[in-house]
């Protein structure tokens, strides 16, 4: 018998990382009237990656503003000390690297018991076995289909195989178990419809919508060729 797909309603995650912190208040509003489900919130420590951004405290000035889900992505090491801080600043989902953790199963539970959701990141090289015994607590996949740190990278496409696997092991999972499979780095309107065929049901973009000059319209584009892609789960 054919295995349905848990493939869920596709989801743009606009990463703020491009966007004009200067109006980072207009921005986020703007992203979200165009139509992007969720703020993408990049978190750079300048020693788990070799570039510093944003923390707790810029997440907390735009909640406020933002009445969608926040999904901040922990490119920081150690991670654990910060899982706290941006739940209180109004985080709702958190992903993190397995490599920042010493202990993956314990960050996952830290995360759930300050009520997010929680997300493993799986970088270019990092190897789909670290899912192993973790994959039936998390809510959240992240593929990254360029290496963690900078912004405005090219699509690397060994993801896309990646993310068939890891779509299959989902899919194998005992029904009603929703995991969402994000993909983050280089996702443009003219390779997202492979990216949803592949198995992503969650698109970061950063770039390509706050460098376009009409968000509504790159949205849409983008949305229309994950449709495309083929039927809906």
């Amino acid at each position: 018998m054919e295995r349905r797909s848990t493939k869920q309603t596709p989801i743009i995650a606009a990463s703020i990382l491009s966007a004009d912190f200067a109006e980072l208040k207009r921005e986020v509003t703007s992203v979200v009237d165009a139509g992007a489900e969720w703020i993408h919130f990049d978190v750079m420590d300048n020693h788990y990656v070799p570039n510093l951004t944003v923390g707790p405290l810029v997440c907390a000035a735009i909640r406020p503003h933002v009445p969608n889900p926040i999904d901040v992505h922990l490119m920081v090491k150690p991670v654990d000390r910060l899982v706290g801080d941006f739940a209180e600043a109004g985080a709702n989902i958190i992903s993190f690297h397995p490599e920042a953790s010493d202990h993956v199963d314990r960050t996952i539970e830290l995360i759930h018991t300050h009520g997010c959701q929680a997300g493993l990141v799986l970088n270019p090289a990092t190897p789909i076995c670290v899912l192993d015994h973790v994959l039936d607590k998390l809510d959240l996949v992240l593929v990254m289909s360029v290496n963690p740190g900078f912004a405005a990278q090219k699509f690397i496409p060994e993801a896309l195989r990646k993310l068939s696997t890891i779509r299959a092991r989902i899919d194998a999972l005992a029904p009603g178990r929703s995991i969402r499979l994000e993909i983050d780095g280089g996702v443009k309107p003219d390779n997202i419809g492979a990216i949803a065929r592949a198995g992503a049901d969650t698109f970061v973009s950063g770039s390509a919508i706050f460098g376009a000059p009409n968000y509504r319209a790159v949205i849409s584009e983008m949305l229309e060729a994950v449709g495309e892609a083929g039927p809906k789960p």
